[in-house]
């Protein structure tokens, strides 16, 4: 009994050493941008020592000489943050990524950080304007269309960032879905300097087809609080495939035909709501479909008294805009159809309206 709980004890024991010490980072890569030849560039990496000793920092190496490495000498209380910063010197065009290795008392693996950006003879700034603020940040867009994704692909949006505060900003993109992944290049942003943040599409991650809408919001830092005026819309049209069609199936499908292909309603004029139809004509060999009937925006109603139309036969598309929804609109109100039409898979129907 004595010897078991003696071994209890020692693991036990053994278990608070390993969660003693522990290093606390945000973030282990930063990305520096666009950085000019031959000037170098520093990254500074905040942290801090979560454990339950002094952590002593024992060495730190870098990938390569052209890194130089700074770090604290000193041992580091407890709870006490700390900034270990890499120089890189710049002396070769193009992108670079080159690693840190912290070694401490901590682990008996090295921490490993990254340095990366681009060496380029020349930054290129963007020209155009930063048209929508939020908190310390503007963009130059609030709103993002995936638009015609084929199952598959992985398009890419760029929304470029300035930051107007006093301080650097870590710009984070905040609620973001697994279809979608942001690299923001240089991480951190000075005063009155800018960024670019990528947006990639995973379209293997989107389950249905058609419009698929979303918002994510854009922080300053980790942790920065969601509100409405950060919001950037972001909206995906999926589309079916029809590689296996041939051309002597091809003659079989159906044709799709509308009496217009957008609906004028004029304007309001005191009426909380207008109203109109559009027609839809089957003009093919076989049923058309329709797939995905959608809104990009709120404000508008729609019914569609069927959704398969034989041969010849038509369906009525009635159409509803609301005033008060209308008003609250990021884009132009449409309507998205996506049918079995193999030459009109996508339908973008506008709703010209008057406010």
């Amino acid at each position: 009994m004595n010897k078991k709980i003696i071994g209890i004890s020692l693991i036990a024991l053994i278990c608070r050493e390993a969660k003693a010490q522990e290093i606390t980072i945000a973030n282990k890569t930063i990305d520096c941008g666009q950085v000019v030849f031959k000037s170098p560039v520093r990254a500074e990496f905040e942290m801090r020592n979560s454990g339950e000793r002094p952590l002593v920092i024992t060495n730190v190496k870098t990938s390569c000489g052209c890194t130089q490495a700074q770090y604290p000498k000193a041992p580091i209380a407890p709870g006490a943050k700390f900034m270990v910063a890499a120089t890189y010197d710049a002396k070769q065009m193009g992108r670079f990524d080159k690693q840190i290795g912290i070694y401490s008392n901590a682990t008996q693996n090295p921490l490993t950080l990254s340095v990366r950006g681009v060496v380029v003879s020349k930054i290129n700034k963007f020209e155009g304007a930063y048209t929508f603020q939020m908190g310390k940040l503007k963009v130059d867009v609030n709103n993002i269309e995936f638009d015609n994704v084929n199952r598959g692909d992985q398009p890419t949006q760029v929304i470029h960032i300035k930051n107007i505060g006093s301080t650097v900003a870590k710009p984070v993109v905040m609620h973001l879905p697994d279809y979608l992944k942001v690299n923001i290049s240089p991480s951190q942003i000075a005063p009155g300097h800018s960024a670019t943040a990528v947006l990639t599409l995973d379209s293997h991650r989107i389950r249905n087809l058609g419009l698929t809408q979303t918002s994510v919001y854009l922080g300053s830092f980790l942790g920065d609080t969601v509100s409405p005026e950060k919001e950037i819309s972001i909206s995906t049209v999926l589309l079916p495939s029809f590689k296996g069609m041939t051309d002597s199936t091809r003659v079989y499908a159906p044709k799709l035909r509308l009496s217009a292909g957008s609906l004028e309603l004029g304007g309001f004029k005191g009426k909380a709501k207008k109203k109109g139809e559009i027609e839809i004509t089957n003009q093919g060999r076989t049923t058309l479909k329709i797939n995905c009937l959608q809104m990009f925006t709120m404000g508008l109603e729609v019914s569609l008294n069927k959704t398969e139309i034989e041969p010849g036969e038509k369906a009525k598309l009635k159409i509803t805009a609301i005033a008060n929804g209308l008003k609250m609109a990021r884009s132009k109100p449409r309507i998205l159809m996506i049918t079995n039409d193999p030459e009109n898979t996508k339908i973008i129907i506008n709703i010209n309206v008057e406010m």
